[in-house]
Formats: structure tokens, C-alpha cells, sequence
């Protein structure tokens, strides 16, 4: 329990039986907790205190769990997101992911499970850190440790999910990559024709990566397929 105890867990939820029930259960784990009621005193206390993992609400009094998850986001590339939601709409979860949560929980919820869910995101950056990723696209040095992606002295940061579809992408360099397939293995999503969240992060990586990002030389889109890389 000595690592896990060391994990900082930030909920930013105002419901105060939810946030007393969380409390108790991440405690019980061994997770230090750190608790906001609105999205303001959230994103203020996640940059003072560097979580390990935020549970966010969807639902705030002083704003919606998308734009502090976008707010979050920006100023943390990398840190775990698991948003709450009382909706359980497909769309709204695909939402979610879009604005960089890394999965969402359907209220209500079972501690266990949501634990459960933090772990294996945990396990994975674990398995992330372990490995040595630098690879090159264009002039882009592309550093998996850091997300940065650098050429000469500009240096542009990488969020979870841009990095990962980067490193999909060049496991299958020269190969098309359907966009089902980029949606389960990096989202865990079931592949819906309505699901725009591969497309829009391929808009994303194209502005960062491309000279021109409307004529692109290594994010090639295969038209009723997916997309290809070529390094």
C-alpha cells in the first residue's frame, strides 16, 4: 500500500454525501484526499497541490465539468480525469473524452468499481513510464516520458490521448488504421458512426504536427476508412 498511499486524489464535486462517501472509501485505500465544491476552487487547488488523479463532476454550481476538465487539461496534459456524470448518454461521454477525461462514471456508482477504474489507469501510466519512448516524425522529435514533441528550440506539449494515437499510428507506419480501431484501443469505446472523437484529435495532432494542416504530408486520411501515417 506504500505507493498508492502516496497518490493524492483531488474531487471536485458539490454534493456533500458523495464527496463524504468518496472521501471515506479513498481513504480506506490508502489515497490522500483533497475535496472542491466548485469548478474555480477545483482548478486553483489542482494547480497548488499537482494530483495524482481528479474526480470531476459534470454538473458544478459555477460552471459544467467540460470546460474545467478543457481548464485542467490545459494546464496538466497528463493527469488521470474521471468525470461524474448523472447523464448517461453515449454522446455526453463521448464529450468527455474529447475535452481530455480519461473515462467517466455513471452516478450513481460504486466505490469499488471507480477505485477499480483509477488503478488501471494508474497501472497503465506505470507501464508507460517503464518504456523508453523518443521516436521521430518529420523533424519532430517525439519524447513519450515528457509529451512533448520538439524541432530545434520549439517545443509543443502532448496530451495523453494525442501521444497515444501517435504511437498507434506509427506501430502501423506506412498502414491505414481504420478509425473503430484507434476509438477501442486508446478510448475503449465502442465504435458508433456518430463518434467524432478520433476525427477531432487528428484535426489537433494535424495543427501541432503539419507544416500545413490543411495539406497534410504525414497524418493522410484513407476517405471511408481511417487514417495513415507516414513518417
Amino acid at each position: 500500500m506504500s505507493e498508492v498511499a502516496k497518490k493524492l486524489i483531488l474531487i471536485i464535486e458539490d454534493e456533500p454525501d458523495i464527496v463524504r462517501g468518496l472521501v471515506d472509501a479513498l481513504e480506506f485505500e490508502g489515497f490522500a484526499v483533497a475535496s472542491a465544491s466548485t469548478g474555480a476552487e477545483g482548478i486553483e487547488q489542482a494547480r497548488e497541490l499537482r494530483p495524482d488523479c481528479v474526480l470531476l463532476d459534470l454538473m458544478l454550481p459555477d460552471d459544467n465539468g467540460y470546460r474545467v476538465c478543457e481548464a485542467l487539461r490545459r494546464d496538466d496534459p497528463i493527469v488521470p480525469i474521471i468525470m461524474l456524470t448523472a447523464k448517461a448518454q453515449e454522446a455526453d461521454k463521448v464529450r468527455g473524452l474529447e475535452v481530455g477525461a480519461d473515462d467517466n462514471v455513471t452516478k450513481p456508482f460504486s466505490e469499488a468499481e471507480l477505485i477499480a477504474r483509477m488503478n488501471a489507469i494508474f497501472r497503465r501510466q506505470n507501464r508507460m513510464a517503464a518504456q523508453e519512448e523518443t521516436f521521430l516524425i518529420g523533424g519532430w522529435e517525439i519524447n513519450g516520458r515528457k509529451h512533448t514533441m520538439t524541432q530545434g528550440r520549439v517545443s509543443k506539449r502532448l496530451t495523453f490521448y494525442e501521444l497515444e494515437m501517435l504511437k498507434l499510428l506509427r506501430e502501423r507506419s506506412e498502414e491505414p488504421v481504420s478509425r473503430d480501431d484507434l476509438l477501442e484501443k486508446i478510448w475503449g469505446v465502442q465504435a458508433n458512426p456518430h463518434n467524432r472523437t478520433v476525427d477531432n484529435f487528428i484535426v489537433k495532432l494535424r495543427r501541432k504536427l503539419e507544416e500545413d494542416h490543411k495539406n497534410p504530408r504525414h497524418i493522410l486520411t484513407v476517405y471511408g476508412f481511417g487514417y495513415k501515417l507516414i513518417v
